[in-house]
């Protein structure tokens, strides 16, 4: 590696790191916690099979797990603006990226709902429990903790899928590396640059989640 090429790498890592910390990181948090609350209520429809609803929630999840995250951030950011929608890269990556999650996290969290004894509803019962606090002291927090794990592989997921958001323009990461490597012409160097970025941040939220696992196991879920 020639000193240039040093020159260069030094010079982007800050750049990129300051677009991780301020952009990607943000974009996943906001996008993950809408994911997150669309889940939950597609997960909570299913389980109590709401009629209307649960026919609609199947169709959500069927679509958007059908079509890929790429052609779902154009559908909406470039394709919107054809029938007067104008919309912010960041907003729409963000609506994009929670609706996306959203689908998938719904069907992990609906299967944990589904693996809660029913006698632990029925307990709740006998204590003179009514439905909604069966569900929210009872089923929710052990659906939790046994979609823990495939909710923390979600997150993970949405930290590099954000680099999907630099083809709607959002300034973010990968955005940047690609604008240094427009100005330098060194694309191998910076991309795998970016990409150790990504691990950097895959790696911590990883040890959180298996510290989140240890935590729960404590309480002898998994």
């Amino acid at each position: 590696m020639d000193a240039h090429v040093i020159e260069v790498m030094a010079e982007a890592f800050p750049q990129l790191l300051i677009k991780g910390l301020y952009v990607t990181i943000p974009l996943t948090a906001i996008s993950f916690s809408l994911a997150m609350v669309i889940a939950v209520a597609v997960a909570l429809i299913q389980y109590a099979r709401v009629p209307v609803l649960r026919h609609l929630a199947r169709f959500y999840i069927w679509m958007i797990r059908g079509t890929p995250l790429l052609v779902q951030l154009y559908v909406v950011f470039f394709g919107l603006p054809g029938i007067g929608v104008m919309t912010d890269p960041f907003l729409s990556a963000v609506i994009v990226l929670a609706v996306n999650a959203g689908a998938y996290d719904a069907e992990t969290i609906r299967g944990a709902l589904e693996a809660v004894p029913s006698g632990q509803a029925e307990a709740g019962q006998c204590l003179g429990l009514g439905e909604l606090k069966i569900m929210r002291y009872i089923v929710l927090p052990q659906a939790f903790r046994s979609a823990f794990p495939a909710l923390g592989n979600s997150l993970i997921a949405m930290v590099k899928d954000t680099s999907l958001a630099a083809n709607i323009t959002v300034a973010e990461m990968f955005f940047q590396a690609q604008r240094i490597a427009g100005r330098t012409y060194e694309t191998m160097a910076l991309y795998l640059e970016t990409a150790f970025i990504y691990l950097m941040f895959s790696t911590i939220l990883s040890f959180v989640q298996r510290y989140g696992e240890k935590r729960l196991g404590k309480y002898g879920i998994q």
